[in-house]
């Protein structure tokens, strides 16, 4: 766990870092893939749908804890900046306490989760049975699954991000075996899908802490007056609240716009899920530019060092405008051909094509607010990441007050832009208080 702050900043170490993360995240939509697929063939509609719902509501959930990657991250990378090997092991430990207790928790409440889930989203008598059997097996991988954030994060701030790969891959790759052989060959069900998953996150977390096992050799990791240092616990816990408002903030944005998008009919909807997917694809792409951001300025900032933190920001930012521009050209040139595949009802196509230029201009307006958000959590500076994503929630709700009448799923659209736009000038604005405040600590 050797401090790697003063190492060149250099094209080839951004890469280093962000096309691990490129690569884990491809693993992501083939996982759902699979379960679908699988279960799918069972000769009924209710088995798909009641993975469909268990494993949404899940995520969601699980989605909650997420500040728990970017809080480590930030937290870790500076710590390792300042060459503090002692608090790197430390904040594992931290981690991976809050990441027990918060699945625990789950486990707790499972039935206030079960009965919230369909209170929102109610489903079939036969759906609903058989979702509440598949989330009452994986919610006892609930501890694992969410510890395993903190360990991402981890890793990361150290620029491990093929370690990351490593740990999404096998996770992933013995969820799809699983899979084939528990219901495919022995006719589990959803049972075995959700089983499926339950091992895969256990055996996923077990593969974390080995990759981690640098720092079980570090006595601090179980030093636990370091621990449970007040302070240290105090500014994880701003860091890690203040990144969870600025999440659900974030998610109120996304929710509405797909609620929204129904007042429209069900041709538009079914539109703009199709549209968001390419928007999730991007960002997928763009994570491993962030992620490097965020390891990178963490450890200039632990190091006090001011110049490298613009370059690490400047050079990060880059390679996520080219990624962007790629982008963008690729949606322009080949987005009928995308949405073909993704959709084959005629009127679905030809709505999503209306709606196709907002996604050309998608990774070129919201390449700022993205980008920002990693040079922000890799400098804990997400008090500041919470108040522009207020701000930026503000103008996107103004936004659709005034715009989703005259211009009907067109204003919804521009809305979202509006959005990155607020966040990217915003975040922007508060940057050089950023590099002030590194400079005086």
């Amino acid at each position: 766990m050797t401090s790697p702050a003063f190492a060149p900043i250099t094209n080839a170490r951004v890469l280093k870092i962000a096309l691990p993360i490129l690569l884990a995240n491809i693993t992501v939509p083939l996982l759902g893939a699979v379960d679908t697929g699988v279960v799918g063939q069972i000769p009924s509609p209710e088995p798909i749908a009641a993975v469909g719902v268990g494993s949404v509501v899940l995520t969601a959930i699980y989605w909650i804890f997420g500040f728990l990657r970017m809080g480590t991250a930030g937290l870790t990378a500076q710590a390792a900046g300042e060459g503090n090997r002692p608090e790197v092991a430390a904040l594992l430990t931290r981690a991976l306490m809050i990441g027990f207790a918060g699945g625990f928790t789950l486990i707790v409440l499972q039935a206030l989760v079960y009965r919230g889930a369909f209170a929102v989203s109610p489903a079939s008598a036969e759906v609903e049975a058989l979702a509440r059997d598949y989330m009452r097996i994986r919610i006892w991988s609930a501890p694992a699954a969410i510890a395993i954030y903190g360990i991402n994060g981890w890793l990361i701030a150290q620029e491990r991000t093929r370690d990351v790969f490593l740990l999404q891959l096998w996770m992933n790759g013995i969820n799809v075996a699983l899979d084939l052989w528990f219901v495919v060959s022995l006719g589990w069900g959803v049972s075995g899908v959700a089983t499926a998953t339950f091992i895969a996150e256990w055996s996923g977390l077990a593969m974390g802490l080995f990759l981690c096992r640098a720092a079980f050799r570090v006595p601090a990791w179980r030093d636990w007056d370091r621990v449970f240092d007040r302070l240290k616990l105090k500014r994880m816990a701003v860091v890690n609240t203040d990144i969870l408002i600025r999440s659900l903030l974030l998610e109120s944005v996304m929710v509405s716009f797909l609620l929204l998008g129904g007042r429209f009919g069900d041709v538009t909807l079914a539109a703009n899920q199709v549209l968001l997917q390419f928007l999730h694809i991007m960002i997928y792409a763009l994570d491993g530019f962030a992620f490097a951001a965020e390891a990178l300025v963490g450890q200039a900032v632990g190091a006090r060092a001011v110049d490298r933190i613009r370059r690490a920001a400047l050079m990060t930012s880059l390679w996520g405008l080219i990624c962007n521009v790629i982008f963008a050209l690729g949606f322009a040139l080949l987005g009928g051909f995308i949405i073909d595949i993704m959709a084959v009802d005629p009127a679905v196509r030809e709505v999503a094509r209306t709606y196709l230029p907002w996604m050309v201009a998608a990774p070129l307006v919201g390449l700022a607010s993205w980008m920002l958000d990693g040079i922000f959590i890799g400098a804990t500076r997400t008090g500041d990441m919470r108040n522009m994503m207020v701000i930026s929630a503000a103008c996107y709700f103004a936004s659709v007050f005034l715009l989703i009448g005259p211009l009907e799923n067109h204003g919804l659209w521009l809305s979202l832009l509006v959005a990155l736009t607020a966040r990217g000038v915003t975040l922007g604005l508060r940057y050089p208080a950023l590099e002030r405040a590194a400079a005086r600590a």
